[in-house]
């Protein structure tokens, strides 16, 4: 299943794209805008990533940017009388769509951390999901200048929040951006160079030119997680996407992903992902059922 980049039409006068879709959803794609979405009708399956789960109507997800997804409405959803009856609000924008500036601003440190942490994909709940689904059906009748303010004040919603959590694994991430701290840049360059073969804490200590302990605390308070966890997910994402091609043996997929053993992938597989390898496989592969129904009636 290979993505493609599909890149909706946005007008010449207008900074950011708000789009009210009625037609199908777009299938397993990316592009470099980070994109809000809510899911006004439909339910099915939905993938972020290596992330695969159920969403129904006000699922509301931020992406970031370059992030495979897909929102793939059931059979009943193609098969009603009128034709596709999902519905579905996106917004799309550039980083910078503002100027290269203002997400340098201080005022807009915590904003830069969530569209930073949407690289993984974040499913918003709560409050925060009730205040932004207000504003975003309230959209639908502003005109340009009114949604641009209306955006801004999503910014402050989702600035101010913690309700929401990460969809996808790091591993997965094709456009990862790393932290500023030279030390850490360094280290996650390493890691994605070597994530492959064994890496040992003395090694990233080494890159990193730091004491065990100072490296732990930053590393933590950095990505929210361990070293070992950090990498464990990194793993996992890279065996997500071989698994995806349903061309190799789940036993040299582990070995390919880093893993010492076939037991101990499968373990940590399914401690993250919740299904094993092969269920995650069977996963993936049941959506062609839904390609080929996609291609008979929108050819």
């Amino acid at each position: 299943m290979k993505a493609v980049e599909i890149r909706l039409l946005k007008e010449q006068d207008q900074s950011f794209l708000f789009y009210h879709e009625t037609n199908p959803f777009s299938r397993w794609h990316y592009h470099p805008d980070i994109e809000l979405v809510l899911i006004i009708k439909g339910e099915g399956k939905r993938m972020v990533g290596d992330h695969i789960d159920r969403f129904e109507e006000g699922d509301l997800v931020l992406l970031g940017s370059n992030l495979p997804h897909e929102w793939l409405c059931d059979e009943s959803y193609f098969r009603h009388p009128t034709g596709f009856c999902g519905e579905g609000i996106v917004i799309q924008f550039l980083e910078n769509f503002m100027g290269d500036v203002f997400m340098q601003l201080p005022e807009n440190r915590r904003l830069k951390k969530i569209l930073n942490d949407s690289q993984q994909g974040l499913l918003i709940e709560g409050r925060t999901k009730e205040l932004v689904t207000d504003i975003m059906k309230k959209m639908l009748a502003m005109d340009a200048e009114s949604r641009l303010y209306g955006l801004f004040k999503i910014f402050n919603i989702l600035a101010k929040s913690k309700d929401y959590a990460a969809l996808s694994s790091p591993g997965f991430i094709s456009s990862f951006q790393t932290a500023d701290d030279t030390p850490m840049k360094k280290v996650i360059q390493y890691i994605y160079q070597h994530f492959q073969k064994n890496i040992s804490i003395n090694d990233v200590l080494q890159v990193a030119n730091m004491s065990s302990t100072s490296f732990s605390v930053l590393f933590k308070r950095t990505y929210n997680m361990t070293f070992k966890e950090y990498l464990v997910k990194l793993r996992v994402g890279y065996a997500c996407r071989l698994l995806a091609d349903n061309e190799k043996h789940i036993a040299q997929i582990s070995y390919e992903a880093g893993f010492e053993n076939i037991s101990n992938f499968n373990r940590l597989f399914k401690n993250i992902k919740s299904v094993t390898p092969s269920e995650y496989r069977k996963k993936i592969m049941s959506s062609v059922d839904y390609a080929a129904l996609f291609a008979e009636l929108y050819p």
